[in-house]
């Protein structure tokens, strides 16, 4: 397959990183890390001016793009380890709603995603801390035409800042995915303490109603429909830790033609030489294999098998890459003056939501 970017692709990615560069620099990503929030109502509006919200959603939903102009944009995300509500939102909300939604909640919602109204996350993982369907335990109890959910999830990403969180409650004949308003009484919100920055939440349901208009997709059939969430998601999480990775190779390629010892750039070593080449391969191949699931994703073509390949290599290849970048720079890189250490925690991070390496290879045998 093509992995030349068409022109559309060319563009996006240019808006992506020059917006990134005039909105998201250094300062503001430190910045992030330490707000309560995780952004800020301006830089969302922002986002939304620029159409970047609407990526991979119908333009009759108001959206532009499709899955590889979005993977192409959370490519350059990655690079500049940006952290904001649109993976919960684009990726996640938007995703389960286009998989899963009837046109009547595609029409409600998609557009307020895509304009910048709405923030939408998702609720899968449980106390066993897994996305497989088989380790949720949150019940859903018909009560007339509507259903009292109990349970509690976790890792949940950008709760407090969003409009509706979308979650998976077994029925009695399945698993099935609701979307309930964050405001509804018997919600509480508490915020989990994270590595990377990110804003992870743990969200309770209390015997939450939930009127059964809001059921997403038909009853009893959720598992099928998180499935392809799933997919799309953790393809995403690969775009962006194949940006994370460029970075990190940029930023220790920089360092190694700066950095002296015994008279000469540190580049000029053969170790370092072969550090950085295995930095590259890691990087070239983390990049074919998340473009190949990102071309199957947009296809509409059978990407489980894929996507489990892709999010195992690359999680693997960019936890390589981290390592070596931190041993080509030493100990700068793991203060808090230089940028890596963001980096090798958002990695982290990413390997390891919604299935890490080893739930990943479960799925190949």
């Amino acid at each position: 397959m093509d992995f030349a970017l068409n022109e559309q692709q060319e563009m996006m990615q240019t808006l992506a990183r020059d917006f990134l560069a005039s909105e998201y620099p250094e300062k503001v990503l430190r910045t992030t890390v330490k707000d309560e929030k995780g952004f800020t109502p301006e830089l969302w509006r922002k986002m939304a001016s620029t159409n970047l919200l609407g990526l991979s959603i119908p333009e009759e939903y108001g959206g532009v793009g499709d899955f590889l102009d979005l993977t192409v944009v959370l490519e350059e995300m990655g690079k500049a380890c940006f952290i904001s509500p649109f993976f919960a939102t684009v990726v996640l909300g938007a995703g389960a709603i286009m998989v899963a939604g009837s046109e009547e909640q595609k029409q409600k919602y998609l557009p307020g995603i895509a304009g910048g109204k709405n923030i939408v996350t998702v609720g899968v993982a449980e106390k066993a801390g897994k996305y497989a369907a088989d380790s949720l335990e949150m019940k859903g109890e018909r009560r007339g035409g509507d259903f009292l959910l109990n349970g509690t999830k976790i890792f949940v990403p950008f709760a407090q800042a969003a409009d509706f969180i979308i979650c998976a409650a077994g029925t009695g004949d399945g698993l099935t995915l609701f979307i309930v308003d964050i405001k509804t009484p018997g919600i509480t919100v508490k915020p989990l303490k994270t590595i990377s920055g990110d804003k992870q939440y743990q969200v309770i349901f209390d015997y939450v109603k939930v009127p059964g208009e809001n059921i997403l997709g038909d009853i009893g059939l959720g598992r099928r429909y998180l499935e392809k969430v799933l997919e799309r998601a953790n393809a995403a999480l690969c775009a962006e830790m194949v940006g994370m990775a460029e970075q990190a190779l940029k930023l220790t390629l920089d360092y190694a033609k700066e950095r002296k010892a015994f008279g000469h750039p540190i580049g000029a070593f053969q170790s370092i030489q072969h550090r950085c080449a295995d930095m590259l391969m890691n990087v070239e191949g983390s990049k074919y294999a998340t473009y190949q699931v990102a071309w199957r994703i947009n296809e509409g073509l059978p990407a489980a098998r894929e996507t489990a390949i892709a999010k195992a290599w690359v999680g693997q290849a960019c936890r390589r890459v981290m390592s070596s970048a931190h041993q080509v720079h030493g100990a700068i890189g793991f203060s808090e003056d230089h940028i890596l250490h963001f980096y090798t925690k958002k990695a982290s991070a990413n390997e390891h939501s919604f299935g890490d390496v080893n739930e990943q290879l479960e799925k190949l045998v």
